[in-house]
C-alpha cells in the first residue's frame, strides 16, 4: 500500500523556526514529526511512501533517513515551489494510482488512529474519497467539514456548502482515496484538493466523497503548525500507540525534564536557566541566559507564546 505525506510547505506560521528546519523535520523530544507518521503508516500496512518536498528538503531527507521503518520504501516528489495540497497530489498521482486505496496526509501533525479499520470501511463503502474528521473542542479555531446523515460531505469550512449537514468535525489533514478518484484531478499545476478538486465533484452531484467522524477516544491529533503548538507538543507530547516517547528520546540523545527538552548535543552555559523550553540539537545556550516559553535555535532564543496560559491557534481545512 502507498501513501503521500504532504511536506512541501514553507511553514510560514512557524517562522522563524521554519527558516532553519522544515516543519516535518522539527524535533519533538528529539524525534522528527514525520517519523511518528511513518511509523503510523507502517502499522497500517503501508510499505511505500512518497513525500513532496520544496522548502529545506535536506532537513526532511535527513530526518526520514534516520527514523524510517526499516522495510519501508521512500520516494520524494521535489517541487520547485509548493504546489498546494492538490498540486502535490497531482504530481504524485502516478505513484498513488498503483495503490487502491491510497493515503494522503499532512506532515505537520502528531496522529494516532486505527488506519487499518478506516481503510476497510472506505473499501466496503466503495468511497471515492474519505476525509478523516474529529469531534474537537478546538473546532472554532480550526474550522470544520460537515456531512449528511449518510456520511457524504456537504460543507467545507465556510467556503462551500450544499446544505443537508447533520454532523461536523475538524479535518485532520488525512484522506483516503480510491484509485479512480485520481482520474478526475484538475488540469492545473497549483491548487488545493478540498476547494478546487473535491468541492466541484460534490457540486456536480458526487455521493461517494465521505467523511469519517472520529471521537477523541478514537483518535489522537495534535497539529504542530505554530510555535505554541510546537512547544506544547515537546513539553507534553500526546500518547501515541505507534511509539514510546521515552524510548525515542533516549535513541535521539535528548534529555527531558518536566519543563525543558535538550536535544542531542545541546548544552546550557553556566548559570543559564530555561523554563518551558526546547533547545535544538547542537545548540549552546549562553551563560546566564534566563528565558521561558520558547525554543533556542540558530544561536538565539525564540519566544513561542507571550504568556504561559493556553493559547488557541488558527488554521483550518
Amino acid at each position: 500500500m502507498r501513501a503521500l505525506i504532504l511536506a512541501a510547505g514553507f511553514g510560514t506560521r512557524l517562522h522563524p523556526l521554519s527558516q532553519w528546519c522544515a516543519k516535518p523535520a522539527m524535533p519533538i523530544r528529539g524525534l522528527p514529526v514525520v517519523a511518528a507518521l511513518l511509523w503510523l503508516l507502517e502499522r497500517a500496512g503501508v510499505d511505500e511512501v512518497m513525500l513532496n518536498v520544496s522548502h529545506l528538503p535536506d532537513t526532511i531527507r535527513s530526518a526520514v533517513d534516520a527514523w524510517r521503518p526499516p522495510a519501508m520504501r521512500i520516494e520524494y516528489s521535489p517541487e520547485h515551489e509548493p504546489l498546494g495540497t492538490g498540486g502535490g497530489i497531482r504530481r504524485a498521482a502516478d505513484f498513488l494510482r498503483d495503490s487502491d486505496p491510497c493515503l494522503v496526509m499532512a506532515g505537520d501533525m502528531l496522529l494516532d488512529v486505527d488506519l487499518a479499520s478506516l481503510l476497510e470501511r472506505h473499501r466496503v463503502r466503495d468511497s471515492r474519497a474519505t476525509l478523516l474528521l474529529r469531534r474537537d473542542p478546538r473546532a472554532a479555531s480550526f474550522g470544520t467539514i460537515g456531512a449528511d446523515d449518510e456520511g457524504c460531505v456537504r460543507r467545507i469550512a465556510d467556503r462551500f456548502d450544499l446544505g443537508g449537514e447533520q454532523s461536523a468535525g475538524v479535518f485532520l489533514g488525512a484522506r483516503i482515496f480510491a484509485s479512480r478518484a485520481l482520474d478526475s484531478l484538475p488540469d492545473m499545476e497549483r491548487f488545493e484538493d478540498l476547494s478546487d478538486w473535491l468541492a466541484p465533484e460534490l457540486a456536480a452531484g458526487a455521493r461517494d466523497v465521505h467523511a469519517e467522524l472520529l471521537t477523541p477516544e478514537e483518535c489522537i491529533w495534535e497539529p504542530v503548525g505554530t510555535p505554541t503548538e510546537y512547544l506544547d507538543a515537546n513539553l507534553l507530547p500526546p500518547p501515541l500507540s505507534q511509539l514510546d516517547w521515552s524510548e525515542c528520546a533516549a535513541r535521539a540523545g535528548a534529555r527531558v525534564t518536566p519543563d525543558l527538552v535538550l536535544c542531542r548535543g545541546a548544552e546550557l552555559g553556566r548559570g543559564a536557566v530555561l523554563e518551558r523550553a526546547v533547545v535544538w540539537p547542537g545548540e549552546r545556550v549562553p551563560e546566564g541566559l534566563r528565558e521561558s516559553d520558547g525554543v533556542f535555535a540558530h544561536g538565539a532564543f525564540h519566544k513561542c507564546r507571550l504568556e504561559t496560559a493556553d493559547v488557541s491557534s488558527g488554521g483550518g481545512p
